[in-house]
């Protein structure tokens, strides 16, 4: 790690001290060093009030810098400033960007071509199979899933990112030795492998309520646009599609019934014109101007991996067929046949319609 980083860690540990004092005192001061040792003069000026100062000042004399750094370095954790040139450089363009990133795993330039996943806590059957089927198409457009980690939509989303062997990064309201929730401690380890866990929080920053609307900004900057799978009016996704708009990022929403409370919030992003209502992959893809590599999906989708997917693939058509079916028409033991459909889906090949019966995606 550069020499400045163990400075800029520290000013980050400090009270009163958020995104936008962060650099105005950097600017104030003129390098991290500096920055770190400002004078209560300087301090007062930035506007950190007289209850804070104290505060501030005892943090800053009992705080360790070198043990800081060796705490990041034992959980192999990565810090990324703004001025690093593997920030995130979608994220950089934001509206109170944050002035560190903490990075567990890797963030690479394939990640510059992300897209948000995100949606209720509680999603139906319907939102799990939107989200299920959604993101292996988009992976297999070159795109990275973005997400929060959390229940439901966003852990649908990193699991079927992986489950097609693309890239996930997950964005925690947490430090980022805290795994929220607990019950995602292996997707989190995961994603480290095949993507990255990200924060902005300092390490051991506990999962307050107040931490996720504000790392929300993050999801949506990191992204060129975000979708909006399954949500309720006044949820934490929605908030996600309200930075998005900030951020001048695309908007995409999956419709719901009108009668369904978990898509009301969809149902109002589209009704209000923040949002484009898409029905499948395509519409996305093709609003982001990826054609291209839309063509190249069905292309790959079209060809079978071996001769398992070429059999089931020359029984399926646009009229469902149920697995039952396909087993007798195909010789193959149904289990054979449930892994091999389930691989086709990951591809985007086939669709499940019903109960256990499926049709050829396009």
């Amino acid at each position: 790690m550069r020499p400045e980083l163990r400075y800029l860690v520290g000013i980050s540990l400090l009270p009163g001290i958020g995104p936008q004092r962060f650099f105005k005192l950097l600017d104030l001061c003129g390098d991290p060093e500096r920055a770190w040792r400002a004078s209560e003069d300087q301090l007062r000026a930035l506007g950190v009030d007289g209850k804070t100062l104290p505060q501030l000042l005892e943090r800053r004399r009992t705080l360790s810098l070198t043990k800081e750094m060796e705490r990041l370095a034992q959980l192999d954790v990565t810090v990324l400033s703004r001025h690093d040139p593997d920030y995130p450089p979608r994220l950089k363009e934001i509206y109170n960007a944050p002035p560190l990133l903490y990075v567990k795993g890797e963030i690479t330039r394939a990640d510059d071509q992300a897209i948000a996943v995100v949606g209720t806590r509680g999603p139906s059957v319907y939102g799990k199979e939107i989200a299920g089927r959604i993101v292996p198409q988009l992976v297999g457009a070159g795109l990275t899933i973005a997400s929060g980690m959390a229940r439901g939509i966003d852990t649908v989303a990193h699991h079927a990112a992986l489950n097609a062997d693309g890239r996930t990064i997950a964005v925690l309201g947490s430090g980022i030795d805290v795994i929220y929730p607990a019950e995602n401690r292996s997707l989190y380890r995961r994603i480290t492998e095949h993507g990255a866990v990200v924060s902005e929080y300092p390490l051991g920053t506990k999962p307050d309520a107040f931490n996720f609307p504000a790392r929300n900004r993050i999801i949506s900057g990191l992204s060129m646009g975000t979708v909006v799978v399954e949500a309720q009016i006044g949820s934490g996704a929605l908030i996600t599609a309200d930075y998005a708009i900030e951020q001048n990022r695309e908007i995409f929403a999956f419709p719901g019934r009108a009668t369904d409370k978990g898509s009301s919030g969809c149902n109002k992003l589209i009704k209000e014109s923040r949002a484009k209502l898409v029905t499948s992959t395509d519409d996305i893809l093709d609003d982001l101007d990826l054609t291209a590599a839309v063509q190249q999906l069905e292309i790959k989708a079209a060809i079978p991996a071996n001769d398992d997917e070429g059999r089931l693939l020359a029984l399926l058509s646009h009229e469902p067929v149920h697995i039952d079916d396909l087993s007798r028409q195909s010789a193959m033991p149904v289990p054979t046949v449930a892994s091999t459909l389930m691989m086709l889906e990951l591809k985007g090949s086939v669709r499940q319609i019903g109960s256990m019966s499926f049709v050829l995606a396009h």
